[in-house]
């Protein structure tokens, strides 16, 4: 699509879902994941600008959750057993007034922060929690 009809196709945040191994994460209030590029510079004959060669890729990402209830206990039994569990994260965003949903599966996503204690008074209790992973699949897009 090159434009659009009116500013109500742009997409609501509101209308985002979290689903971690299958199942809804209610409480998650936002959720990003990109792809970041470590580079090394590369100097051509002649070329007074630098340019440069992607060497490897990382894929980072972050959800914000409410505090509902113990939502990582398992998760930190399985670490303070030496274990690294992996999940598959599939992101929905589905706006009824957008052109489309668009849902992206991540997979072999491991958290880089367990929460285990965070709480402050009179306030909203929230965890952000960083994570990485290796692959991605675009199931819909809008």
């Amino acid at each position: 699509m090159s434009s659009i009809d009116s500013a109500k196709r742009v997409m609501s945040g509101t209308f985002g879902e979290l689903w971690w191994d299958g199942e809804l994460i209610a409480e998650c209030y936002k959720f990003t994941a990109k792809y970041t590029q470590s580079k090394e510079a590369v100097n051509l004959a002649r070329e007074l600008i630098e340019d440069s060669k992607v060497m490897s890729t990382k894929g980072t990402g972050s959800m914000g959750i409410y505090k509902v209830y113990s939502r990582f206990k398992e998760y930190a039994d399985q670490v303070q057993a030496g274990k690294d569990p992996r999940s598959t994260f599939v992101s929905k965003l589905d706006d009824p007034d957008a052109y489309g949903a668009e849902r992206v599966a991540l997979y072999n996503v491991s958290l880089d922060e367990v929460p285990l204690v965070n709480w402050e008074r009179k306030t909203i209790q929230k965890d952000e929690v960083p994570f990485t992973f290796t692959r991605h699949k675009y199931m819909e897009t809008a």
